[in-house]
């Protein structure tokens, strides 16, 4: 009987233009150098060792608000550096291209307050610079705080936030995928034709919430449509994912919770007319490590001291919609908790959650303060290279997740760390890539070509399959 090959293992950083991102207080750490976020050379540093690590990527976080919810003011969020000030994560890439050749980059950018039009140059704009290794993170929004500063009194409803942004990848993918032919430009030095105006088409978009009626300024980009992320786990979420996203990001905090999740989202791919392995799925998490497992444990108890529980708080209330400065510390999620914010959270974090921890007790507030200090929602995964290798494998074989996004206790060193210890050991299992494969993003994460699947719906808005009118326009 044949033996099965390892499942492969893959890896993103996951970071935000800002100090601590999901480790409040370890800014404070004499390691961290987070707080060189606003550097070119923290950034450049950091693609580098990510892909000295053969990751697939960095994965930027982004918000355009404050953490308020907490105390109902955004004083908490200040003192801790929770997440602010956070700078814009796009403006990061350009550099970080340059000084790597294959890492991609995957981009969090909100629908709600943005006109999908210029979002959709500067998209194609990096996708042409980096030779194809851009993906976006769609996100909806969750903050009120940002819709108070873009004139609005509160988001969208949740699920109208999706409805919105299912329009807005609409002209997205109708001005990337449709609007200029493949073979446009013609560079006819005699003829003095840079571009055949007949093989460029208005979109004529006209919408409930937007209208476009003219063509794309850029020409097609490596990828069209850089790889399109996702994060929503909600039912409305996992509606918009199953049509949209290639890869998902998910932030389980137990193998049970990421099973689930994965299924659900296989599920929402099949839905959709897709294929259930069509969407690469990745969970949150976060790894300590070093050369044996009592290094390991000493550099997470020497961490921990240095968690700022009320800048973890804020951070949760912001991610839930709850002000968790209204209950005891050893109060319990209840089942009654309703939110506006990121749905997903909450219901992973009620009381029927407590197979998260591993004495089986509920989360508390202040069990949920503690767990979240370092890393977010994800697991910590605490031992040797072969031990925390052992650990993401078993949570790879059991719940069918494809890998983890990697948040760190201080950076760069958590992410230098598993390139050291972990990614040599999963190398040698036979898990783990030694080398890249050529290609754009979306071809090293699929290995089918640069361009959107057949099967995708953002494929039904190309040239071919939407038709053209005489004229050109579609």
């Amino acid at each position: 009987m044949l033996e099965r090959a390892p499942r492969r293992i893959r890896f993103n950083a996951f970071d935000m233009n800002c100090v601590g991102h999901q480790s409040p207080g370890l800014w404070r750490h004499p390691e961290d150098r987070s707080s060189d976020y606003n550097t070119i050379g923290y950034w450049t540093h950091l693609a580098q060792v990510a892909e000295r690590g053969r990751f697939d990527g960095l994965f930027i976080a982004d918000v355009l608000g404050t953490y308020d919810v907490y105390g109902g003011s955004n004083e908490a969020t200040l003192t801790a550096g929770t997440q602010v000030p956070v700078n814009d994560p796009m403006l990061l890439v350009s550099a970080m291209a340059a000084v790597t050749e294959h890492l991609g980059f995957g981009i969090t950018a909100g629908t709600a307050y943005e006109h999908p039009y210029p979002f959709a140059r500067r998209l194609a704009t990096l996708d042409h610079l980096t030779g194809g290794r851009v993906g976006w993170n769609v996100v909806t929004g969750y903050l009120p705080s940002a819709a108070r500063n873009m004139g609005s009194q509160d988001q969208l409803a949740h699920d109208e936030r999706y409805d919105h942004a299912d329009e807005y990848l609409e002209v997205v993918y109708k001005l990337l995928e449709g609007s200029w032919d493949e073979d446009a430009v013609v560079r006819d030095r005699d003829g003095c034709v840079y571009t055949d105006p007949a093989r460029v088409h208005e979109i004529g978009h006209q919408g409930t919430y937007f209208s476009v009626p003219g063509i794309a300024l850029t020409e097609p980009s490596p990828q069209r449509t850089p790889v399109v992320y996702q994060a929503g786990t909600s039912p409305r979420g996992l509606a918009f994912a199953g049509q949209n996203a290639e890869c998902a990001f998910v932030s389980a905090p137990s193998r049970d919770k990421l099973a689930q999740a994965v299924t659900r989202i296989r599920a929402a791919a099949v839905e959709a007319g897709r294929d259930a392995k069509d969407i690469r799925i990745f969970n949150l998490a976060t790894v300590i490590t070093g050369p044996d497992e009592g290094a390991a444990r000493a550099k997470h108890a020497d961490y921990v001291r240095y968690v700022d529980h009320r800048g973890a708080l804020a951070l949760l209330s912001g991610w839930m919609g709850i002000d968790f400065s209204q209950y005891g510390l050893d109060d319990v999620i209840g089942q009654d908790v309703q939110t506006n914010a990121v749905q997903s959270a909450v219901e992973t974090f009620r009381s029927g959650g407590a197979d998260a921890s591993a004495d089986g007790e509920p989360w508390s507030i202040r069990r949920l303060a503690e767990w979240v200090g370092i890393g977010g929602f994800g697991p910590v995964f605490v031992g040797s290279g072969a031990q925390v290798a052992d650990q993401l494998q078993d949570w790879a074989e059991e719940t069918d997740v494809d890998g983890f996004n990697l948040a760190y206790a201080v950076s760069p060193g958590s992410f230098e760390d598993v390139v050291e210890h972990v990614v040599p050991e999963l190398q040698a299992r036979g898990a783990y890539p030694a080398e890249y494969e050529s290609g754009t993003l979306r071809h090293k994460l699929f290995g089918r070509g640069d361009r959107l699947a057949e099967n995708h719906r953002g494929a039904g808005f190309r040239l071919a399959a939407a038709g053209t009118r005489d004229g050109g326009a579609l």
